[in-house]
């Protein structure tokens, strides 16, 4: 069986150690290896009890917990293909992938995640909660057919442009190959450490990166710790002391805002020290030479990395979204190394990862080894390698519409120089939250249009950025937005409401360059003329 063997041996060899544990309600709560595999094998008793077929798919539909990862070796191990599903999203759209992937059951975190999708399909399949699952059943035979590397394991789900989700397959080769890589990464990081690797985890595991970031750890033997409540990331991070967690820009943003809001609450000599530093730091980076800096660095920097990360902290590593250099530079200069990774879903999450010995701000690092990357059309990324997704789910059109000649073509503008490279931007107008949602923003625009009749035309923005907001053009009143803003983020999730928002008398037309020849919004256009406003509207929402 492949990787997931060499996940279950690891966890045999682990025995009585503790390899996961969670912090649910301030109280921590660990398993063993041995635990662990217990665990998987009362899910897979009960799975085989099922009688499914190899290939049938399972749908998994939970928080992030142990008994997420347990439940998910579980359907592998049985052949099955697991549909992760993001416990957060709206009901109605979970339904659509899961009428498109057609699972043979699905299982469930708690009764309110159950009951949401049975309300919003009455034919949905069965659902089983994991307190019967993990029950296990009796007298149940393990002889399940052995996964093979070609064989499909997961199906992700992912929107595309047109705001429809499309599911991502991937194979137990492509799944193998990548931790592999990611495994060999660490290694560089941890520089020949041959004691327990200490993981902070927060991001879903419906995500991509996040999967395979968590299989990597436990094939390393690694002690991940799980944030189950993400109001107490603050406190979660400092108690664990990592060695090293993956994060996404839109916290690396909000902490180094809190650094700044509560130094400069602090005052004193402290605030002093580190407002001067930071200033020099600004000017000239590293070739800084500043005896404010010096002072920072011994006085200063190192009480907020014990507050901030705890001392353990070898590095921060980030994906999902673009990172400002501006946010890499500052960590850099509290001594906190920020790594960078690019990938999509289709390349199994990961095309590039930076070097921990010479990482540079503003660039995702060089393609892994054993991934091909160029540059094509239009400055797009394509890729070719053991990493590239085969196929979407039951769309062979969409799959051939990526998928040409060998390479896979990401949608993404890109830059190389020197072997690393950068990210220009999307090619298409998908958005990506700095939370690493991704959405297509044309069926939400014509949602608000058809409620604001007046309205001539609604951008949404937010690429990189923590949340959405839009721009309105024609005859429309504030209030008359905002009645209508708050009638459609009702129907949405956190991730695709709109926070801010700003009206434009004028609208985008041919004649002042906003539009096409064909009527089509020149959208960097629009953004880059109108950034001072699109700056406004977040800096109102940062201090309201």
């Amino acid at each position: 069986m492949p990787f997931v063997g060499e996940i279950f041996a690891q966890l045999k060899a682990a025995g009585s150690n503790p390899v996961l544990q969670e912090i649910r309600d301030g109280q921590i709560t660990a398993v063993t290896g041995a635990e662990l595999l217990e665990l998987v094998q009362r899910a897979r008793t009960f799975l085989a009890s099922k009688s499914l077929a190899k290939g049938e798919r399972c749908g998994l539909l939970a928080a992030n917990s142990i008994r997420w990862i347990a439940m998910d070796l579980a359907a592998t191990a049985e052949g099955l293909i697991v549909v992760p599903l993001y416990y957060r999203q709206a009901p109605h759209e979970l339904v659509a992938m899961m009428k498109d992937s057609t699972p043979a059951l699905v299982c469930c975190g708690d009764a309110t995640l159950r009951d949401g999708i049975q309300q919003n399909w009455a034919a949905a399949p069965p659902h089983f909660l994991f307190d019967e699952i993990f029950a296990g059943v009796e007298g149940i035979s393990l002889d399940r057919p052995q996964v093979r590397s070609e064989d499909p394991v997961v199906i992700i789900y992912t929107s595309g442009t047109s705001g429809e989700a499309k599911g991502v397959v991937l194979t137990a080769a492509n799944v193998g190959f990548m931790l592999g890589c990611t495994s060999a990464r660490l290694d560089l990081l941890m520089g020949g450490r041959t004691s327990q690797d200490r993981i902070f985890h927060y991001l879903p595991f419906s995500f991509c990166a996040s999967w395979i970031a968590v299989l990597t750890f436990l094939l390393r033997g690694s002690l991940v710790t799980l944030n189950t409540d993400l109001t107490k990331i603050a406190n979660d991070m400092p108690a664990v002391a990592p060695h090293y967690f993956l994060n996404v820009p839109q916290l690396l943003e909000r902490m180094r805002r809190g650094v700044d809001e509560q130094i400069a609450a602090k005052g004193g000599v402290a605030q002093a020290i580190y407002s001067r530093a930071k200033a020099a730091w600004c000017d000239k980076g590293r070739e800084a030479t500043s005896t404010w800096l010096w002072l920072a660095k011994r006085l200063v920097f190192p009480q907020i990395r014990k507050k901030m990360v705890g001392e353990n902290l070898k590095a921060l590593i980030c994906g999902s979204a673009p990172l400002t250099p501006e946010t890499q530079s500052y960590f850099t200069m509290l001594g906190i190394p920020v790594l960078q990774v690019y990938g999509l879903t289709e390349t199994t999450g990961i095309c590039t990862m930076d070097d921990p010995r010479h990482p540079l701000p503003g660039r995702v690092g060089p393609a892994i080894p054993g991934i091909e990357m160029k540059l094509s059309e239009n400055d797009e990324i394509v890729v070719r390698g053991p990493n590239v997704f085969p196929a979407y789910w039951n769309r062979p059109q969409q799959t051939a519409e990526v998928l040409r000649d060998g390479w896979f073509h990401t949608g993404d503008q890109g830059e190389l120089d020197a072997g690393t490279w950068r990210i220009v931007g999307r090619i298409k107008n998908l958005i990506i939250l700095g939370s690493g949602h991704k959405l297509a923003p044309e069926s939400m625009e014509e949602e608000i249009q058809h409620l604001l009749p007046n309205a001539q035309q609604v951008v949404i923005i937010g690429n990189g950025r923590g949340y959405l907001s839009a721009i309105l053009t024609g005859d429309v009143s504030r209030d008359q937005v905002q009645a209508v803003l708050d009638r459609v983020n009702a129907q949405h999730p956190h991730y695709k409401q709109i926070r801010a928002f700003c009206v434009r008398k004028e609208p985008f037309s041919i004649e002042n360059g906003m539009l096409t020849a064909n009527g089509k919004l020149k959208r960097d256009l629009i953004s880059k003329r109108m950034s001072s406003e699109i700056e406004d509207m977040y800096q109102a929402v940062k201090t309201a």
